[in-house]
């Protein structure tokens, strides 16, 4: 069976590879991705697989096999990971390096700033930035709490009759998705579609098509939702940009943002919000540590970003000239593919990375990216899950979990890592 798959794989490269030498190299066409390429997203239950680790101790900079026209080069490394997240000017993130430049019109192009290059990035990042200070931010504190508690009322009631109630139905897909419609002020009925179109972007197990086409009905719904705005301009975030800036942000751009918000907003704290729990859950004491919600809580959060990592691998980086990374040669034109669950894991940030420890002095960590792209929304999602994780053990001190671990899914061949359904027991 491998053998045959092996083959089918090597075909349809041969293929593929014919294709992109007519028309560029073009990720929408491209209907499979080889073992190869998927291996940094697979995971054994928390853990990144072991393969993973050891292809970073051994070549922390390696050449995939891929049966494509370019080089791809995986980096699992943490220097070498900040090394080409850190040299904006040498690798280019722009989305029609991934479409081609025929194939990028405006209706499948993301734009927002994990797609695009300087000068563009620099200009769309000053429009975002003034929104995410901890003052613009700090307007959302009080509404954060507030559904916070709304959520854990919704799971008390599904769980008043000593049912099982799924932490990730009721608490983790909610509380985002909830956020980021405040933020961006957009109406709460629309949240069931954020949760569907996120999750099916990030979701490679059904194909880069299906992403695609998720990208493109998101952009479509913000397209509509800005020219609501440009008519009527409200307090959230698109209408203060509107009110800040007028016309001088186009339609496209703004819808751009808006959807760049919503990949980097919701699906990553969801995904937070649900194995965080799954990991205090599976150790009482530190379940118990959050009770108090003080300074520990920090501690915890930032080592429950490190060990989990759900953003599992950085957006594609192109080499704009030849240059040396952790000693590797890459060639301008070759494909970056960096691990940031890999790179967090790295023994050189400390001794067992591969265990969870809120007592360890937490190194800078990767779970936001690195760089120019560092995910804007980063103190965001910090205020949700500072919020979150203690109202939880509060609310339920005594829950435990209501599946062993051989019954809990995750997601598979996500770059969002995650976890269909958490259930537990309120009362232990």
């Amino acid at each position: 069976m491998t053998t045959l798959r092996s083959r089918i794989i090597a075909w349809a490269g041969r293929l593929y590879l014919a294709r992109t030498r007519k028309k560029g190299f073009d990720l929408s066409r491209m209907s499979f991705l080889p073992e190869s390429v998927l291996m940094p997203l697979r995971r054994d239950g928390l853990d990144p697989v072991n393969d993973l680790g050891a292809v970073r101790e051994k070549e922390p900079v390696t050449k995939l096999p891929v049966p494509i026209a370019a080089n791809v080069w995986l980096v699992t490394g943490y220097d070498e990971v900040k090394a080409v997240l850190g040299k904006a000017n040498a690798f280019s993130s722009d989305f029609t390096n991934l479409v081609g430049k025929a194939g990028a019109g405006a209706e499948q192009n993301p734009g927002g700033l994990g797609f695009a290059d300087p000068p563009v990035h620099t200009r769309l990042r000053r429009l975002l930035t003034p929104e995410f200070t901890m003052r613009r931010l700090g307007r959302l504190t009080p509404r954060i709490h507030e559904i916070v508690e709304e959520r854990l009322d919704a799971m008390e009631r599904a769980g008043k009759n000593g049912e099982p109630v799924d932490i990730v139905h009721h608490f983790a897909l909610p509380i985002p998705s909830l956020v980021i419609c405040e933020l961006l002020g957009v109406p709460y009925e629309d949240r069931a579609d954020f949760e569907r179109l996120s999750a099916a972007r990030f979701d490679l197990f059904s194909g880069a098509n299906a992403s695609f086409g998720a990208i493109s009905e998101s952009l479509s719904y913000f397209r509509d939702v800005v020219k609501k705005q440009r008519q009527d301009p409200g307090d959230g975030l698109l209408g203060m940009i509107v009110k800040e800036h007028g016309d001088s942000v186009s339609d496209e751009e703004l819808a751009g943002l808006a959807d760049g918000v919503l990949t980097g907003g919701f699906e990553t704290t969801a995904s937070m919000l649900a194995l965080g729990a799954l990991v205090l859950l599976q150790d009482p004491e530190h379940f118990a540590a959050l009770k108090d919600g003080d300074e520990s809580v920090d501690r915890y959060v930032e080592e429950l970003l490190r060990y989990l990592t759900v953003v599992q691998v950085a957006f594609p980086r192109f080499a704009r000239e030849d240059l040396e990374i952790g000693g590797v040669q890459i060639a301008s034109g070759d494909v970056v593919l960096c691990s940031l669950s890999g790179a967090d894991r790295d023994g050189k940030l400390g001794p067992e990375m591969e265990q969870f420890d809120p007592t360890r002095n937490v190194p800078s960590h990767l779970a936001f990216g690195y760089g120019i792209h560092r995910c804007v929304g980063a103190e965001l999602a910090r205020m949700e899950l500072r919020a979150a994780y203690p109202a939880l053990v509060r609310r339920f001190p005594t829950m435990r979990l209501a599946a062993g671990p051989e019954e809990l899914t995750f997601r598979k061949l996500s770059i969002v890592y995650g976890i269909d359904s958490l259930p537990v027991h309120l009362d232990g």
